[in-house]
């Protein structure tokens, strides 16, 4: 599995991905990815998706864990489309220029991103707000996916840094499998969107 993660990640790289997204990576991330950049000597296939390489099977709750060249890609791409069409106001944004993506689907829908203003790990989710807090830092996230990996059940964990995880409900499951049958994009974590949930129960 580490074999996957990567070798070191370059800082002349790190520094230049920064300039391209105007922000400075915190300082947990800036190692995370100078040991580990899962990207660092892979190229992408021609026409692969927002996400061109990404790690995936190593969290358990699914999505692809993304190296700096993948870091950039999302970020880049969720930032032109905020801004080319603001989804929620000043208020409740889309994205913002201080998340860093580090987890994602490869088609952009869902993920994880650390708010580099204040090193916490929030999440986004197509359909629904993003979650600006749910840990306190990268290391409390991949202390809680270490832990899941060694079987500690999702929500058990009650360490430093954890703030809240939103894990699914049995009953949104029929929900989740007609939105798939039927071509809405639908994540297998947290909320079900609220019009697709309208829709469900419409077709009923």
């Amino acid at each position: 599995m580490f074999a996957a993660l990567g070798g070191p990640g370059s800082p002349a790289a790190i520094r230049d991905a920064e300039l391209r997204m105007g922000l400075e990576l915190p300082e947990q991330l800036r190692q995370w990815l100078l040991t580990h950049d899962i990207d660092a000597g892979r190229q992408p296939r021609t026409g692969s998706g927002l996400v061109a390489l990404g790690c995936p099977g190593v969290l358990p709750g699914g999505g692809l864990l993304l190296g700096l060249m993948d870091v950039e890609r999302v970020h880049l791409h969720k930032m032109a489309t905020e801004e080319s069409a603001p989804s929620g106001g000043t208020d409740h944004p889309s994205w913002r220029r201080e998340w860093v993506p580090i987890v994602s689907e490869r088609d952009g829908v869902h993920g994880m991103f650390v708010n580099t203003n204040t090193g916490a790990v929030g999440s986004w989710s197509e359909g629904s707000f993003p979650e600006e807090r749910e840990y306190a830092s990268l290391f409390a996230f991949f202390q809680d996916v270490a832990d899941q990996l060694e079987g500690v059940s999702p929500g058990a964990w009650g360490g430093p840094g954890r703030i809240r995880r939103r894990d699914p409900r049995p009953e949104d499951e029929p929900v989740r499998v007609w939105a798939r049958a039927n071509g809405y994009p639908v994540n297998d974590r947290g909320r079900v969107p609220a019009a697709i949930r309208e829709a469900y129960e419409a077709s009923r």
